[in-house]
């Protein structure tokens, strides 16, 4: 059977090539920091079961240390020359966006047959984890094609990863870790701390502004946190479920639904949300790092209102 196990093998080999591609980078001066920092996301994923939760969070202080200390930096690697995908783009057109296709096709079509067809019976995949499998499988058929179509140097795939991994940098891990810390914000009580805080502030029987921290506190925390899936939780326990649901007798569906998109006003207005907004902009070589949060402001402001007062119009008819 295919697990999850294996995929984590799969990405752990990747990130260990791009260790050892930037140790041997002569070129690139903080190879070594380089090397070091996706050597370690290499072991988190190879052998992260391995090592236990003490070996994991030395692990993620490293990481941290590296980052914060300023020793990893983008890298130039040589891949194909200039001329030849101005060649390429030339000839082919938007033909090259094919290899970018096959995967997302690859993730769909495949999960659907495996689902829906007597396929799934023959319990090839780990259950839950058929897109995931099959997302990988994309992948894979995309560098095939790559390779048999357009013949590029063998290392080529694995230098522009490594070029867009260090484009991306440390941003590329925040994700987990935030999402980690919202599990750990909840499971440290903070969610009910909130709580007791809220109803200390908020008149006995005042919904709209129960509404309207509920809605703030999705909006700040995902800010803090880079991710409304880990800001949830927390708002849930504070004022959204003891609250709205319970005292209040809230339509679950509604507080729950429009609260995440609460919670997202947040996530176009923080560099914590790196995948989002970082990450775009490093790509793209933005001279303004923070560009496209700015860009974003002006729309995230006056959705937060709205979603603020649909749940206020909505959950409580």
């Amino acid at each position: 059977m295919i697990t999850m196990h294996w995929l984590y093998l799969l990405a752990g080999a990747m990130f260990a090539v791009f260790a050892l591609l930037s140790a041997l980078d002569r070129s690139h001066s903080k190879r070594f920091g380089n090397a070091a920092f996706w050597g370690l996301m290499a072991l988190s994923l190879l052998a992260g079961d391995l090592i236990g939760d003490f070996g994991n969070g030395l692990l993620v202080l490293g990481l941290a240390g590296l980052a914060g200390f300023g020793f990893i930096g983008r890298s130039y690697p040589p891949t194909t020359s200039v001329e030849e995908r101005q060649g390429w783009s030339e000839k082919l057109g938007n033909k090259l966006f094919l290899p970018a296709l096959i995967i997302p096709v690859t993730a769909l079509v495949g999960t659907l047959i495996y689902n829906y067809t007597p396929l799934g019976g023959a319990g090839w995949i780990e259950a839950k984890r058929e897109t995931y499998v099959f997302l990988a499988l994309g992948v894979l058929l995309a560098l095939g094609t790559i390779f048999v179509w357009l013949k590029p140097p063998a290392i080529a795939p694995f230098q522009e990863g490594r070029r867009l991994i260090d484009a991306i940098g440390w941003a590329a891990v925040l994700p987990q870790m935030l999402a980690a810390l919202g599990v750990l914000f909840a499971a440290a009580g903070v969610g009910d701390a909130i709580g007791a805080l809220s109803r200390m502030v908020i008149p006995e029987g005042n919904v709209f502004l129960t509404v309207v921290i509920f809605g703030l506190g999705m909006a700040i925390f995902t800010m803090v946190m880079g991710n409304a899936f880990a800001a949830f939780p927390v708002m849930a326990a504070a004022t959204g479920v003891p609250l709205l649901i319970q005292h209040y007798h809230g339509d679950p569906a509604v507080i729950g639904a429009i609260g995440m998109l609460a919670g997202f006003c947040g996530t176009l207005m923080t560099p914590m949300a790196a995948n989002f907004n970082l990450v775009p902009a490093a790509l793209l070589e933005l001279k303004d790092q923070y560009g496209v949060i700015r860009a974003q402001v002006a729309t995230a402001l006056p959705l937060l209102v709205v979603n603020i007062l649909l749940i206020y119009l909505l959950a409580f008819r």
